[in-house]
């Protein structure tokens, strides 16, 4: 049985160079094992193209062949940041089974990065799919600087507020309808986030901050 099936993440290569800093979880293709035993792919037999778009276009895929209950098999090209050669990568995965509190039994990967061996849940695609810790990955709220949440917050407040998005375009007055208070008590955080941002960027770039 062939499927496939589409998610939407960018691709990357193992331990290859990329700018903006550290790589997030959200930078790669994913391969979630709960998924794939939620949907019964890890059936012997049950071979599928598993693929990522980002909006229209394909931007990785993985050819997945369960072999036995234990392994499975992944067959795909790959080729670092920049480079123009592709490679044939054919390897097998080791699957873990383990009990669950309430029966049944879960799936876990074994990560097959050398000197590895973690059980882990997905794989980040590239070069080689391994785990987070192996391709140095952060979640995309580590690589978040606080200033980035605190204009983030202050945006939400923004939104339910009525007022223009961002946080140098001023302050709007009172919703139609809004208690007096619920509008204070939003109004006295929303300084509270844009201060935290403001001060933030200042010393970041080496400059004062100024409303």
């Amino acid at each position: 049985m062939i499927s496939e099936n589409k998610g939407g993440k960018n691709m990357g290569g193992f331990n290859s160079g990329r700018s903006g800093g550290k790589r997030t979880t959200g930078d790669m293709c994913a391969l979630d094992i709960r998924r794939l035993a939620r949907d019964g792919l890890l059936a012997r037999g049950t071979a599928f193209l598993w693929t990522w778009s980002r909006g229209d276009e394909k931007v990785g895929s993985i050819q997945v062949w369960p072999v036995e209950r234990d392994r499975v098999r992944l067959t795909y090209r790959t080729r670092d940041y920049g480079a123009d050669e592709w490679k044939d990568m054919d390897y097998s995965v080791r699957v873990v089974w383990t009990d669950c509190a309430l029966g049944g039994q879960r799936a876990w990967w074994q990560c097959p990065a050398v000197r590895c061996g973690r059980r882990v849940a997905v794989l980040y695609g590239g070069g080689v799919y391994a785990c987070r810790h192996c391709h140095n990955l952060a979640y995309r709220t580590q690589r978040e600087q606080a200033y980035d949440r605190a204009s983030s917050r202050a945006d939400r407040i923004r939104k339910r507020l009525g007022w223009e998005p961002g946080i140098l375009n001023g302050d709007g007055g009172k919703p139609k309808g809004m208690h007096w208070r619920t509008f204070e008590r939003l109004h006295a955080a929303h300084e509270a986030h844009v201060n935290q941002s403001l001060a933030g960027i200042a010393a970041r770039f080496g400059f004062l901050a100024q409303r």
